[in-house]
């Protein structure tokens, strides 16, 4: 049963970001990966309220299976946002590479913290 709930997740979010990249490129024209930036963050505070969830006894084990494995893992991407930093640096916008690792990081570690801030106020 574990690894439907996973597999169910992971139809869901490996769509989503495709769909959502797209839409983002299609509203952005950038340099900037917009789309796998709001991705990663979404994904972030996702994870930040299923945590918090989890902590207050508010989430099943399968919901963090099909929520935090599968959705939020197919959903969200660290390989896509290395190759994307590589590619601005390799192509001579550095400023962008850097933006984007520090932006990543800070708004995706935000985005963490305003989960489990918000399932706090909710189920604590």
């Amino acid at each position: 049963m574990n690894w439907i709930c996973v597999i169910a997740g992971a139809m869901i979010g490996a769509p989503l970001r495709f769909l959502t990249d797209r839409a983002v490129r299609a509203r952005r024209d950038t340099v900037f990966p917009w789309g796998t930036f709001a991705v990663n963050v979404v994904g972030s505070l996702i994870l930040g309220v299923l945590t918090g969830a989890t902590v207050a006894g508010a989430a099943s084990s399968h919901a963090q299976l099909f929520l935090g494995t599968g959705l939020c893992g197919a959903l969200t991407t660290y390989s896509t946002f290395s190759y994307e930093t590589l590619r601005l640096s390799e192509g001579g916008a550095r400023f962008y590479a850097a933006a984007n690792v520090v932006a990543s990081v800070v708004a995706a570690l935000g985005a963490v913290f305003v989960g489990v801030a918000l399932a706090d106020a909710v189920w604590v």
